[in-house]
């Protein structure tokens, strides 16, 4: 008979990050690891010392990902809007100071 080792690398909790998908022991949303993946083409081992994660905490939120990427992909897009609402706020408002 086959043993199941589950892997509990990859929480939620309600009471942190409105119960997002973290890295467990930390703050850190799989979203925010996936993000800097796949928009700024971190690899694994970059990923790791951006985020002061090892490697095993990295590729659980990898292989969450990919497991459950519908999902962390419309949450991305709908944080995304959210953002671009804000800034236009914002900027209507002036209250957002460009550099440069």
């Amino acid at each position: 008979m086959a043993t199941i080792h589950p892997i509990d690398t990859i929480i939620s909790d309600p009471q942190v990050r409105d119960g997002q998908p973290i890295i467990a022991n930390t703050s850190l949303r799989v979203s925010d690891v996936i993000a800097s993946h796949i928009y700024r083409g971190l690899s694994p081992e970059e990923l790791a010392v951006n985020f002061a994660l090892d490697l095993g905490q990295v590729y659980a939120a990898l292989a969450y990902y990919y497991q459950h990427k519908a999902e962390v992909d419309q949450q991305m897009h709908t944080e995304h809007s959210k953002s671009e609402r804000l800034l236009a706020e914002l900027g209507a408002q002036q209250k957002l100071i460009r550099l440069g």
